[in-house]
């Protein structure tokens, strides 16, 4: 099997809240009040990355039909996101999504203080590269992640890499309840849950 063949090799079709909105030529803000205002839209079928939404873009390309008035979808934005997210594949329910991680995520999984370290090893190519960037932020396949481990600690210097074992075991099996698994209040939500 060559490594395009692997599940982990290939990813899931996904859209963030910045292209759910690009796919509906509307500002990014219409997609918050779609959930919050409208109540058009939830996170059923988004998987939550480091406390943000990212939507199945099988389910998000449907999505304007299933509204009391229907949307309609940029299909070149649609062929851009499958162009950019190649080699994909169509997931249909968030169950069937390999385990993903964005910063938050690996921050616990390896005991780090802080993301900047993390940003630093991806900045100086001493950790992989994203294999997404969807509104703004990276996002990793965890597998390829933990293949490259053992040469990352024999190459680290001022950081081990130490994989914490419990966060590992809940990121592959679906229940990691840590930083970033929830969406995070902003705006005047933030500032009123910090009170």
């Amino acid at each position: 099997m060559t490594e395009d063949q692997r599940p982990a090799a290939r990813k899931p079709y996904l859209a963030g809240g910045a292209e759910f909105a690009e796919l509906y030529d509307v500002r990014r803000l219409q997609v918050s009040q779609w959930i919050s205002r409208d109540h058009t839209l939830d996170y059923r079928y988004a998987k939550i990355i480091s406390g943000s939404p990212y939507w199945l873009l099988q389910f998000a390309k449907g999505f304007g039909q299933t509204t009391p008035r229907p949307k309609h979808l940029n299909e070149s934005v649609l062929a851009r996101l499958v162009k950019e997210q190649s080699p994909g594949y169509w997931v249909g329910e968030v169950e069937q999504l390999p385990p993903l991680v964005g910063q938050a995520e690996l921050v616990a999984l390896f005991g780090l203080p802080s993301g900047a370290l993390l940003r630093k090893a991806v900045s100086t190519s001493r950790f992989r590269a994203a294999d997404y960037t969807l509104s703004g932020s990276p996002i990793w396949l965890l597998e390829p992640v933990m293949e490259d481990v053992p040469a990352l600690q024999a190459g680290a210097r001022g950081v081990d890499w130490a994989v914490d074992e419990t966060v590992l075991a809940a990121l592959r099996d679906g229940t990691y309840e840590g930083p970033g698994a929830r969406i995070a209040p902003r705006g005047k939500a933030a500032s009123k849950s910090a009170n």
